[in-house]
């Protein structure tokens, strides 16, 4: 059997009860970070079981041997280094692996940034759209905003922290000033969300100096959320 388990995104008490005891009861623990696992298994006092790397740039290798070792009735326990594995992170290959060789698999539920930011932010629940990473060129970083100028839902990113101001900056030229969230370090010591439109973010976030995992959430095309320019000036 192949579990998908979802790890704490910061805060290790958010690890399910289920998570738990299947990450207790695995033969095989297929993760991003070894060391990452490691310490969260030391912290529930799970004895160290055998584990394997998948992560970027060895997905096919790794995930021919997971299969492998579920053929042969192993228990494997998929996880990254928090949240769900497989939502931009390479884990959704071996699912889709899994998928195609008819290998059984159940998902575990547990924390996700992206639903934790979409409530964190106050933006509207009702349709959101999660697009991943922006790309890093600035012509297809405006692309990837234009894409969703026009669309109702609320538009949902991870971003580094070091390419926060310009992503709200390209959001706010490709599809004006909405009412906007960037979240950090979410459920973690030093959580911070700054709420506002994005012309009220973008200073805030200009030194390029913030510190940790960063998660945007922007209003769709709705006038309820947007702000004529000049308004508030």
């Amino acid at each position: 059997m192949l579990h998908i388990v979802a790890t704490p995104i910061g805060n290790l008490q958010d690890l399910s009860p289920r998570a738990l005891e299947t990450l207790k009861s695995a033969d095989l623990i297929a993760c991003e970070d070894t060391r990452r696992t490691w310490a969260l298994l030391s912290a529930f006092n799970i004895p160290r079981p055998e584990m394997l790397s998948y992560r970027q740039g060895n997905e096919e290798r790794a995930g021919a041997r997971i299969i492998q070792a579920v053929r042969g009735g192993r228990v494997v326990a998929l996880c990254s280094d928090g949240g769900y594995p497989g939502i931009s992170d390479p884990g959704y290959r071996l699912i889709r692996l899994a998928v195609q060789e008819q290998i059984p698999f159940d998902i575990i539920p547990g924390a996700s940034a992206v639903t934790l930011a979409l409530l964190t932010s106050g933006l509207s629940t009702s349709s959101f759209t999660f697009k991943g990473f922006p790309p890093r060129k600035p012509g297809a970083l405006a692309r990837f905003f234009e894409e969703e100028a026009a669309m109702p839902h609320t538009l949902i990113c991870f971003e580094s922290p070091f390419r926060i101001a310009k992503s709200l900056q390209a959001a706010r030229d490709s599809m004006g000033d909405r009412e906007a969230a960037v979240c950090l370090e979410l459920t973690k010591i030093h959580e911070r969300v700054e709420r506002g439109f994005l012309s009220e973010l973008i200073p805030l976030f200009a030194g390029g100096k913030t510190k940790g995992e960063a998660v945007l959430v922007i209003a769709g095309n709705n006038p309820k959320f947007t702000r004529q320019e000049g308004d508030g000036d």
